[in-house]
């Protein structure tokens, strides 16, 4: 049976790039999202995988880019709805936000009659989120932050964690929803969603790239939606954890950092230092629990109170570095995606 969207029809086997009017621009440019539909010939579920829903996120579309080239998707069961760039918006002026400066990813499930935001928020929903049986929605870090590659799910979400589980990042966080976000509005349309977070606004990052085609590649194999072969399954299991805390400068000044994204770190360890210009005051930034950091700010020039360390909690330190480490060597041998190496 063919696939139907905004009045276009898609037929088993086939794959289609489809342009919903969202608006028009002030100088008579039409605004759409674009979803790219591929209709598998055999019967499945269908997925959905979004990028760009803060417009300065821009890794998810390089994500996007890859798997949409793999050939297993000609052998595809079910329907997969991809969207790399939902805020073309923020995309094209690099910025998180949507021309009336509204959050996209605060305005779901949104209203066809309401702001800009809303439209578009709702006509997402509609059309994609709502017609899927579960999705992964990439993004990375604001700008002049950086993510290590991690998978976001909703406390108690055993659908959204065995995505999470295939996925195979190298964290797994719990991370309670927020109204107005897209998990919020999917969760009640009983639609699983996962968030990819890695990487930082307005860059690629190999790591990150690898990391999240590998991830899609994998979760497509677990729904049985794509054959096995050619997608290798995680050599260890992700870390999971359970809450996490920002870490921020004690005073404003200069930023030394001593630790990095990845780093298993304990407590009492010194993850920097912040001094004054004057080299008078020199105050040490340290780890108040157990954890891995998962975020950083790359910022050396920082305001007392700015948030320096993304620090997620583990119950156990022992193996985590180990695990952080074969899974990153993993992606870095994986000769799938060498042609398409960002240079």
């Amino acid at each position: 049976m063919a696939w139907e969207i905004g009045g276009a029809s898609v037929a088993p086997g086939e794959r289609r790039t489809v342009d919903l009017p969202i608006s028009v621009l002030s100088d008579h440019t039409p605004a759409t999202l674009s979803v790219h539909v591929v209709h598998g010939r055999r019967s499945g579920p269908t997925a959905f995988v979004s990028a760009g829903i803060h417009g300065d996120e821009v890794v998810g579309a390089e994500i996007i880019r890859r798997v949409l080239r793999h050939p297993g998707l000609e052998r595809l069961a079910g329907t997969l709805l991809v969207v790399p760039i939902v805020n073309t918006y923020g995309f094209l002026s690099h910025s998180r936000y949507l021309p009336d400066r509204r959050d996209l990813n605060r305005s779901f499930p949104g209203s066809a009659e309401g702001s800009l935001a809303a439209r578009l928020a709702n006509r997402f929903i509609e059309e994609v989120v709502g017609r899927s049986a579960f999705g992964i929605d990439l993004h990375s870090a604001a700008v002049h932050r950086i993510n290590l590659p991690q998978l976001r799910v909703s406390p108690g979400d055993t659908g959204a964690l065995r995505i999470a589980r295939a996925f195979g990042a190298p964290v797994i966080l719990d991370a309670p929803v927020r109204d107005g976000s897209l998990r919020s509005a999917a969760q009640a349309r009983g639609v699983d969603v996962v968030v990819y977070e890695a990487g930082e606004g307005l860059r690629f990052d190999e790591r990150s790239v690898r990391a999240g085609v590998s991830g899609i590649l994998r979760v497509l194999r677990d729904q049985r939606m794509m054959p096995a072969r050619g997608v290798a399954k995680p050599r260890r299991e992700s870390l999971e954890c359970s809450t996490s805390r920002w870490l921020r400068a004690p005073q404003g000044g200069l930023l030394r950092t001593y630790r990095s994204e990845g780093d298993v770190v304990r407590t009492g360890d010194v993850l920097a230092a912040v001094s004054d210009p004057f080299g008078q005051a020199d105050t040490n930034v340290i780890a108040e629990f157990d954890g891995i950091i998962v975020g950083r700010t790359l910022l050396p020039i920082v305001n007392e109170g700015d948030a320096l360390f993304h620090v997620a909690r583990l119950s156990v330190t022992k193996g985590a570095s180990s695990t952080v480490e074969v899974l990153t060597n993993q992606l870095q041998r994986d000769p799938l995606f060498d042609e398409d190496e960002i240079i």
